[in-house]
């Protein structure tokens, strides 16, 4: 096959051109995100109780539904908040490549069983059901600056024109608004002019029910009908009403005997309101309706992000004067930013590699072949990962930033040998003939070792599965189609333009060579001694072994390092039972410190939400700090310092607790960085019984030098302020009561009720009656609400029952299935969230009693399951390098030599990433894998080499140093061509800065250690395990044995050489 592409040189290079305008063609449609898809796919069950309490809603309302969807297949762990405000929120998290259609399929199956269970008013809100992209890629916020339009006709201006026509956007998976205010004909109650008139809630809600009804009247003239009739025309009749005076028309009580009516105009203030008041938003001083945009898996992110941005330019066109929009939280702003650096990086690379390779060549003829291999096949990689469904994420360009010191190696093989078939005097046909004939085995075979290290790692499940799959895929892709290359392409221009040449005139370079010569037999000198010492050089290889393991120990660990995403959140919270309006007055303060904050570009908040549970509360509200661009901020505002900084700024204000935090590495998994921690009721205890435990583990935890206590923090709380209505039961029978009747007038003044739909503009909205809000403002309101009796008297509530004072939940949390507090916190400074996890355990071991429990959940729930997963890469990696080379060479000695290499690269690693202060992640072990495949690489060099010399008669000492002495030039090479291409990620700055930091490091430690020491120890190793295996019988020098010795199964790569 070679022979064929050297004498079609134009041939080779049209299938080269091909691939790379595929490869182009590919770039254009592969998707664009900040990670491959690893968000575990999650389904939400959203239920409203109108004016039940958090544990109502859990026992009514969230129980029964949890105990039918428990279970349910594909399920990792399922959460649920219940509230005050009579929401019920369960979220179900899937594993990690489940359907989410199928999830949200079957989850809508198991809550149909649920449905009977559950109250009449539920079912008739209904039960949704929302396949949920956990994380949202951008907000829009629309504003009015000149307060001509107000939050409920702003928050309706996004509903009716903004939400849809972005929901249609190719990319968008949904939009949701964040303190909507949907309109709702809101029927506002007067309870004294109610109870003067004799009339109760319940009258207003049968009356509305009655006469706000779609009305269906018919056809005059329908067939069939009588002879002649010459029309047919169809009658209307006004049923359900649509403004605030038709509904003030509606007729509450007639009374016949007078001929007098009672309108519900009479007893009630009718708008055009909000279905709920409960939340509010702010960006800088301006109220503001939040926009979240969600982005569909698979999509490509930057091309969502210019959607919107068109398409709200358009729409904006239309917004009434006085309206405009922004779109500064965007999270596309650090993918686009951290592409951009690898793709410098990946140039800057790119650049080392070729001056290195011109320095060791000295020829621009030879350094054009290897140097066109390198975008061939870099820009090839990108079509075999459009067949596979990959995307142009983080994990994916470093992976070609990292292959570029690979695909070059095969290549440089190539040219070496064929020049060197030059120097004898072949001319340049024969001699790429030749040549090949030498490598192709030996290009096949290191092909296959480097493969043999990446593609089992494909194979691993779950979050960090896909995080080593990309990675290695992409590699392994790139190795393959150079070796491809240097197997058609190289040889086919190596014959069409290398040309022998003489010695360099050019003085730099003789110095260079001269010095090269002379440290080669230098080197060669020493090998022998080495040899010589080789108990000893043993002896400093076990003490590196040793140093190995204390190093490594050293080493804290963690999942993911924490990135500066250009953002950063603050959580508030108030004490409990504290308004709305409180809250926003201690937002404001907060916006207010975060924006006097250096490298804070402008903040936002949202007022009502518990951004941690996903929970609607009162004395809850979370910032969003966006940053200026990361090429205007210094080293001193890293996001990360700017949290530490900003945190102790926050306790300036009294009033509420306020925390900032990091954004979760990976965007969607947990709301937080840090930790996750879960406090579980296992026996039914009761929520105060929850809170003292959940108390006692964050005492512990507090002692813990692990932990950072100023992050260590529980939204769990059992003391919002609260009434029972403590009922007499016996006394309102006697007075011949219905109790529904009771509970009902209770829930429709205090709590509200949604009787029927109204249209306007085109959609369905909500009638919803309560009480004005002057006749439910304190305690002593309820002696205003009356129900009437059997025999049409009308009772106050007062005189039925008291209200007791007493605290509670604001909601109440659960956990598989289990009442649950959580506790987020973090590790404190120089310790790893490894750490600081284990520290966690040790403090719920001591603190939590039998009955209670605990659990991860979120980014620790992941880093956990992920834990061994680096042990049995690792693990395969090794396994399946030394099956390959037990393959090609026949022998169990020779892949135990070459893996000795190992140790050696791993305490580079080590070592780097502790001089740098970093840890041990994801990244890192990525990074120690390919180490494996890179160490054994440059072992094989020198023992392959010195087992052909050995076969040839040289004895073993001159074997070893015959090798050590020829085979230091390619090493070199390819070891500074590898070393130089990873230096602009060890020092990376700007977006993705952490990642690309952390897996430079541990490949330029680990290479530079496998170089110098594989060249100190690997002549050693195979000194000494040659000799053992001689004395055994095995493999005997020809000169001393008219055996055959076994061929490998591959041409050595030694030959290469030769």
């Amino acid at each position: 096959m070679v022979n064929f592409f050297i004498h079609r040189p134009i041939f080779a290079s049209a299938i080269a051109i091909i691939m790379v305008l595929a490869g182009t063609i590919c770039y254009f449609l592969l998707p664009v995100s900040q990670f491959p898809d690893i968000t575990p796919p999650q389904v939400v069950v959203s239920a409203h109780y109108p004016g039940a309490s958090a544990q109502v809603v859990a026992d009514t309302v969230t129980t029964p539904l949890e105990q039918q969807i428990n279970g349910v297949q594909g399920m990792t762990y399922m959460s649920s908040t219940s509230s005050n405000d009579g929401s019920s929120t369960i979220t179900i998290t899937f594993d990690v490549g489940y359907s989410l259609s199928t999830a949200a399929v079957d989850v809508q199956n198991r809550v149909s069983q649920a449905a009977s269970s559950l109250p009449a008013i539920v079912n008739q809100g209904g039960v949704t059901i929302k396949k949920q992209n956990p994380n949202f890629v951008l907000i829009v916020n629309l504003t009015s600056p000149d307060s001509s339009v107000d939050p409920v006709a702003l928050s309706n201006l996004a509903y009716l024109q903004v939400v849809d026509p972005l929901k249609r956007l190719p990319g968008v998976g949904d939009v949701q608004i964040f303190g909507e205010r949907r309109y709702s004909m809101r029927v506002w109650l007067d309870p004294d002019k109610l109870a003067n008139l004799g009339i109760t809630a319940v009258d207003v809600q049968n009356a509305i029910a009655e006469q706000n009804v779609q009305v269906a009247a018919g056809k005059i003239g329908q067939s069939p009908a009588p002879a002649g009739t010459a029309f047919e025309m169809q009658v209307n009749a006004v049923g359900r009403l649509s403004d605030p005076k038709e509904f003030g028309d509606i007729v509450v009580r007639a009374n016949t005997d007078t001929g007098s009516l009672v309108r519900l105009r009479d007893v009630a203030r009718i708008e055009l309101g909000a279905l709920q008041y409960s939340s509010s938003a702010f960006f800088g001083k301006d109220p503001t309706v939040v926009l979240a945009v969600y982005q569909m898996p698979g999509s490509n992110a930057l091309d969502l992000q210019q959607r919107v941005k068109d398409k709200m330019q358009e729409l904006s066109g239309r917004f009434p004067k006085g309206v405009s929009y922004a779109m500064h939280y965007d999270t596309t702003r650090f993918v686009s930013a951290s592409m951009h650096d690898v793709l410098i990086t990946l140039g800057e690379a790119l650049v080392l590699v070729v001056a290195v390779v011109f320095l060791f060549l000295q020829s621009w003829r030879t350094t054009i072949i290897p140097t066109i291999a390198i975008p061939v096949s870099l820009v090839a990689t990108l079509v075999v990962m459009e067949m596979l469904g990959f995307s142009l994420n983080m994990l994916s360009l470093l992976g070609m930033v990292l292959a570029i010191g690979l695909v070059v190696d095969d290549a440089i093989v190539v040219v070496e040998n064929v020049e060197r078939q030059l120097e004898a005097g072949l001319k340049p046909l024969a001699a790429t003939k030749a040549a090949m004939a030498e490598v192709t085995g030996p290009i096949i075979a290191t092909t296959a070792v480097l493969m043999a290290v990446f593609v089992p790692v494909a194979f691993i499940p779950g979050v960090s599965g896909k995080l080593y799959n990309q990675f290695a895929l992409t590699v392994a892709i790139s190795v393959g189609i150079s070796a491809f290359n240097s197997l058609t392409l190289s040889p086919a221009l190596s014959a069409a333009f290398l040309r022998h040449r003489g010695e360099t005139q050019f003085a730099p370079f003789r110095w260079f060579n001269t010095g090269f010569d002379r440290l080669s037999h230098a080197y060669a000198n020493g090998v022998r001694i080495l040899i010589r010492l080789r108990w000893i050089m043993l002896g400093l290889f076990a003490a590196g072994l040793v140093a190995t393991y204390f190093v490594w120990q050293r080493l804290p660990s963690t999942f993911l390092p924490v990135e500066d995403q250009g953002y950063f959140f603050v959580v508030i919270q108030l004490p409990d039972g504290a308004s709305l309006e409180r809250t926003d007055a201690v937002a404001q303060k907060a916006r207010d410190i975060l924006q006097a904050t250096p490298g804070v570009d402008i903040v936002g908040s949202i007022s009502g939400l518990n951004f941690l549970t996903s929970a609607a509360q009162s004395n809850s509200a979370v910032e969003f700090a966006i940053l200026k661009p990361w090429e205007e901020r210094g080293p001193d505002q890293n996001a990360s310092k700017l949290v530490a900084d900003v945190r102790g700024k926050l306790m300036q204000i009294p009033e509420a607790f306020a925390l900032s935090f990091d954004p979760p590495s990976i965007p969607g998994i947990g709301t937080t960085g840090g930790f996750e921690f879960v406090v579980e009721d296992l026996t039914g205890r009761g929520s105060s019984a929850l809170n003292d435990a959940t108390q006692a583990v964050i005492a512990e935890a507090r002692k813990q030098p692990e932990i950072n206590p100023q992050q260590l923090f529980s939204p769990f709380s059992t003391s919002t302020p609260q009434f029972n209505y403590d009922l007499d039961r016996s006394k309102a029978k006697l007075l011949g009561l219905n109790l529904p009747d009771i509970f009902n007038t209770l829930q429709i003044y205090l709590g509200s009720l949604y009787v029927n739909d109204f249209n306007l503009f085109g959609r369905t909205f909500r009638v919803t009656i309560q009480a004005d809000k002057d006749a439910r403002a304190g305690a002593a309101d309820i002696s205003r609400l009356y129900v009437r009796n059997a025999s049409g008297g009308m009772v106050p509530l007062s005189t039925l029952g008291k209200l007791v004072p007493f605290v509670g939940p604001e909601t109440v949390p659960h956990y598989n299935n289990n009442a649950s507090a959580s506790i987020n916190g973090g590790a404190a400074p120089g310790f790893s969230s490894g750490q600081a996890v284990a520290a966690m355990e040790r403090a719920a071991a001591t603190a939590l009693p039998r009955d209670f429990g605990f659990e991860w959940t979120g980014i620790t729930f992941q880093e956990l399951k992920a834990g061994s997963i680096a042990s049995v890469v690792f693990g395969l990696a090794i396994v399946f390098v030394f099956l390959i080379l037990a393959m090609q060479y026949e022998s169990w000695a020779m892949p135990f030599m070459v893996l000795l290499a190992v140790p050696l690269a791993l305490f580079g690693a080590f070592v780097a990433l502790l001089l740098r202060g970093m840890q041990i992640d994801v990244y890192s072990q990525i990074g120690f894998v390919m180490l494996i495949g890179l160490a054994a690489k440059n072992a094989i060099l020198i023992v392959e080499f010195a087992r052909r010399r050995r076969e040839e008669g040289l004895s073993i000492v001159d074997a070893a140093m015959e090798a050590a002495r020829l085979r230091l030039r390619p090493i070199l090479m390819t070891a500074f061509a590898f070393i130089l291409g990873v230096l602009p990620l060890m020092f990376a700055t700007g977006a993705g800065a952490a990642s690309r930091q952390s897996i430079g490091t541990t490949v330029f430690g680990g290479m530079v250690a496998a170089t110098i020491l594989s060249l100190v120890f690997v002549p050693v190793f195979y000194a000494v395990i040659e000799q053992l295996r001689e004395r055994r019988g095995h493999d005997e020098p020809a000169s001393q044995d008219n055996e055959p010795t076994a061929e490998p199964a591959f041409p050595p790569l030694a030959e290469a050489a030769e």
